[in-house]
């Protein structure tokens, strides 16, 4: 029986590759994404590559839209094998220093970036229940890492974005917090960081490019029963929090 597996944000770069990729090992992949017409041309693309990729509409901001999905997928599979939480916005561009920081921007990045990654991962929760041996991968970024940033010697503690980062600091201890949660249960909850990628997010720059950024996600989505919980992997493995 294929797996059924939702990506968030998927229509284009890491989240397309990390839909491609997972396709390509035999999963269904629903791929998720606010606009009909973007999410649709995805897909057609990924099935004309001979995938099994179907659209799935959602904004992970508006409890409605997730509420829809939630009841289809229900109606449709009956249950949910991984979640990947890849939707996320970065407003800001250039870094400044936090104390000239907009509240404006930082609460507009959280209620995708914290609020919507955990809002859809509860609603589906249930659905990932039943699938056994579930997996949760949440996309994070090296700028939400506390380790690096609070490290002199590292560039990190040099590119400060008060909204980013913090959102992507929140979703790493928001994956600490529900690995805990289940670790009893058969589903792994781990963080990806898939590094500096050349998407729309970094205006094209970066040194990474998307198909090779997805696999970190890809690798966690995919972890045998015996795999970790609770982690946050990059392309070089085990990284710090």
């Amino acid at each position: 029986m294929r797996r059924v597996t939702l990506v968030t944000g998927a229509n284009k770069g890491i989240g397309l590759e990390i839909a491609r990729g997972l396709a390509d090992l035999g999963d269904t992949v629903l791929l998720g994404a606010r606009s009909a017409e973007r999410g649709q041309e995805a897909v057609l693309q990924l099935a004309g590559e001979g995938l099994d990729v179907h659209f799935l509409q959602i904004d992970i901001t508006d409890s409605t839209s997730v509420s829809a999905a939630v009841k289809s997928i229900t109606n449709e599979f009956g249950h949910l094998d991984c979640l990947i939480n890849n939707a996320a916005i970065k407003l800001e561009f250039h870094p400044s220093p936090p104390s000239s920081g907009s509240m404006a921007v930082v609460r507009e990045t959280y209620e995708t970036n914290v609020f919507g990654t955990m809002g859809i991962t509860l609603a589906l929760l249930p659905l990932l229940r039943l699938a056994g041996s579930g997996r949760i991968v949440n996309l994070t970024s090296g700028m939400g890492s506390l380790t690096l940033a609070s490290d002199p010697d590292s560039v990190y503690s040099t590119v400060p974005l008060l909204a980013y980062s913090t959102s992507k600091s929140a979703i790493n201890a928001f994956t600490v917090q529900l690995a805990n949660d289940l670790r009893s249960t058969g589903i792994k909850v781990n963080a990806a960081d898939p590094g500096f990628t050349r998407t729309d997010m970094t205006k094209g720059l970066g040194s990474e490019d998307p198909k090779v950024s997805a696999l970190v996600a890809i690798h966690l989505a995919t972890l045998p029963d015996d795999g970790p919980t609770g982690g946050l992997f990059d392309a070089n493995g085990r990284a710090p929090w």
